[in-house]
């Protein structure tokens, strides 16, 4: 991954991925409605976050809406907000999430599942650029940029009456698709390992993959893409923390159906790549001495200068374990992120200053 890579959280040095990014660099400054269509769990809101940290609205708020989720009766007082006494239970003013998006950018995930009469309404808002909320006698401006998400074939849910078409095009200008985690298999290793220290034991603990396992894995179709992987490396995590695991340990029912039963032979080849050239390492240097290693130098260099070494190694290696990430490395490290920035400071070593501001 780049070090300076303006969209860290989105795991992959793919040409699929490589692509997504291009074009979330490319749409983002734009103000129109963006459509992100993908199958669930490829990281649709993740691209939505994206594109708001990478636009001019990026100090406003991102406020996401899962329009699935939220009961019929509900979603036009979620969206548009009510006046007090609007309706039994009103008991006092509330604010929709136009309004809470304005100057931001409001995510409406899962916009496919929206009944037809709220369409209507959510046509008018984003038309209008303004929302009535429930018992107001006029209407509310608001200044939010609309990004939308989908599952869903919406030509398909257009066609067949349960869509209206002039929403469909309304949503539609600036359209970007997530590919499914089948078409990037390159990537999986990043995020086996990504997801292997996310999802690290409360001591720190993660579990490795055997190569017959990361073979297995890259062997299987991934219908519920990088969500079901997400959730495999933390079921292993919980049953083998701090263990390298071997396809053969995991129980069947551990694993995906379309991963149960392999033989070992069945299993593609993992390649290996040959070994690097070791390159000196002043923390295995120290560790060596305090063992009594009869390999380490006695080199003549100070006490001093081998503990700063040492601590300037230490530091760079979490950073690289971090990607780059401060508030990671501090929490690898146990020590105050101010503490960090001051060392880090002090042995001129690079970081991602962008790496903080975005999300996982």
């Amino acid at each position: 991954m780049s070090q300076h890579d303006p969209i860290p959280e989105m795991i992959g040095t793919g040409e699929a991925i490589l692509s997504l990014k291009q074009l979330i660099r490319r749409v983002a400054p734009s103000e129109a409605t963006v459509l992100i269509i993908g199958e669930s769990g490829t990281g649709k809101e993740l691209v939505a976050r994206a594109l708001h940290d990478q636009s001019h609205r990026r100090s406003g708020a991102f406020v996401p809406v899962n329009c699935g989720a939220i009961p019929r009766d509900l979603i036009e007082s979620e969206l548009f907000g009510h006046r007090r006494g609007a309706f039994t239970g009103a008991i006092a003013d509330r604010k929709g999430r136009f309004e809470l998006a304005h100057g931001g950018t409001l995510f409406l995930d899962e916009i496919g599942d929206l009944a037809l009469d709220m369409q209507v309404k959510l046509l008018r808002a984003i038309q209008e650029r303004s929302v009535d909320p429930i018992g107001s006698g006029k209407p509310l401006p608001v200044d939010v940029r609309v990004v939308a998400a989908t599952h869903r074939d919406l030509e398909l849910e257009v066609q067949q009456g349960r869509f209206r078409e002039d929403l469909y095009y309304r949503l539609n200008v600036l359209p970007v698709s997530t590919p499914p985690l089948r078409e990037r298999k390159e990537d999986l290793p990043l995020l086996v390992e990504h997801f292997c220290g996310l999802h690290a034991s409360p001591t720190g603990e993660q579990v490795r993959l055997s190569a017959n396992l990361q073979a297995a894995l890259s062997d299987y179709h991934w219908p519920g893409n990088i969500r079901e992987l997400s959730n495999l490396v933390a079921r292993f995590t919980a049953l083998f923390a701090g263990s390298t695991i071997r396809y053969e340990d995991v129980p069947p029912l551990m694993l995906p159906k379309g991963m149960r039963g392999l033989s070992i032979e069945q299993l593609p080849e993992a390649e290996i790549e040959p070994a690097a050239e070791p390159e000196p390492n002043p923390i295995a240097d120290l560790i060596a001495f305090t063992q009594g290693d009869s390999l380490f130098q006695l080199d003549g260099v100070p006490l001093k200068q081998k503990m700063t070494d040492f601590e300037r190694g230490l530091i760079e290696r979490a950073l690289d374990q971090a990607d780059g990430n401060i508030s990671k490395t501090a929490r690898i490290l146990n020590v105050q992120r101010t503490t960090l920035i001051e060392k880090i400071n002090k042995y001129s070593l690079k970081t991602r200053p962008e790496a903080d501001g975005l999300v996982t």
